[in-house]
């Protein structure tokens, strides 16, 4: 392997961007045994591949608009579903269809080894994180469920440097991530805090736990070995979490006292919108970004996903909008720009640094 070649592999290793050794495709940000492999023969190529803009607008969108409205799909699931069991169904159904249609693809079966990484972060996602925010909106409005889930990029960013998946986090991130935290704390104005007289706190608490739990497993997700396929391992994820679910839901009982008969039309249709938009296209979009581009920049979606989720409560459900959630959307607003134009400054940074060590060392 020639010198430049090691350049580009410590480059990559120091930016976190995605690496392709041998046509597997791996994160840099813990993968040192990668760059080791690749010395040990010359057969082995390295190559970069950035993610066309449109596939990122496409991916953006789902996980902006779509997981916004999933909050209120959760509240009308769980007026006559139990919370555990129906998210259980949600993502084993989810889970199935997408294993299916990608072995369907000539994709090759994962290895029993293989499935360790995505059941963990399957189970830690899906059962700490959508378990907790499904058990809570029986006690929430769906709307401050997603104002609470906006608190994830504060968790992100503390779980990223500490375990140095991001080594630079630029002004204009923080800055734009103290503005978006101040977007939602506007947005528990009085005019929110007042539905139904008061916020229930267990609920609250259960909705961040929930929300603590999803940015550790994303995080450690940037860490690990998952399968090259963004649609394998998103369904090996949601089989593994419908599962925990699902056993979970038994050991709490919810299975007691449940009849089929007794679910009604909404709540029937609201799980399907969840299985099919939610988890198989939203989902899948948020795991093929993890694998593009640094977690504080997926994690802008918990600023737009309250706006989405608190307009479409009060327009179906009655919760309660004012002049503080308006001025709320403007500055949310404002935190996702500087948050993505601190991404660009992270990665100009990172390059920097690079050719400043690659200077020294020569």
């Amino acid at each position: 392997m020639s010198s430049d070649q090691v350049k580009e592999i410590r480059a990559l290793l120091r930016s976190g961007e995605p690496i392709e050794i041998g046509g597997r495709s791996r994160h840099a940000v813990g993968s040192v045994h990668a760059a080791a492999s690749a010395r040990t023969s010359s057969r082995e190529r390295v190559s970069t591949k950035s993610p066309s803009t449109a596939g990122l607008v496409a991916a953006f969108a789902a996980v902006y608009l779509i997981w916004g409205s999933t909050y209120l799909g959760i509240r009308y699931a769980v007026e006559t579903i139990p919370p555990l069991l129906m998210m259980g169904i949600r993502h084993l159904t989810a889970g199935t269809l997408l294993y299916a249609w990608t072995r369907s693809r000539g994709t090759p079966a994962p290895r029993l080894r293989e499935w360790f990484y995505p059941a963990v972060i399957g189970t830690l996602l899906f059962l700490g994180g959508h378990g907790s925010l499904a058990w809570a909106e029986q006690h929430v409005p769906s709307g401050i469920a997603a104002l609470l889930v906006a608190t994830l990029p504060m968790w992100i960013v503390v779980l990223a440097r500490v375990s140095r998946t991001e080594r630079h986090i630029s002004r204009s991130s923080l800055i734009g991530l103290v503005l978006g935290f101040v977007g939602v704390s506007v947005l528990f104005g009085p005019d929110v805090v007042r539905h139904n007289g008061e916020l229930n706190l267990v609920g609250a608490a259960a909705v961040l736990f929930g929300t603590f739990i999803w940015a550790a497993g994303t995080i450690w997700m940037r860490n690990v070995q998952m399968p090259e396929s963004p649609v394998l391992s998103s369904a090996m994820q949601m089989l593994a979490g419908g599962a925990a679910l699902v056993i979970a839901a038994t050991l709490t009982g919810e299975m007691r006292g449940f009849h089929v008969a007794n679910v009604s039309a909404i709540s029937w249709l609201s799980l399907a919108y969840l299985i099919l938009f939610g988890s198989i296209i939203a989902f899948t979009a948020y795991t093929w970004l993890h694998m593009v581009v640094p977690p504080s920049r997926v994690a802008t979606y918990a600023y737009v996903n309250p706006v989405v989720a608190v307009l479409l409560g009060w327009a179906f459900a009655s919760e309660p909008t004012g002049v503080f959630t308006w001025i709320a959307m403007l500055v949310i607003l404002a935190g996702v720009a500087l948050v993505n134009t601190g991404h660009r400054e992270d990665h100009l940074h990172a390059r920097r640094e690079t050719e400043r060590e690659e200077e020294v060392a020569a």
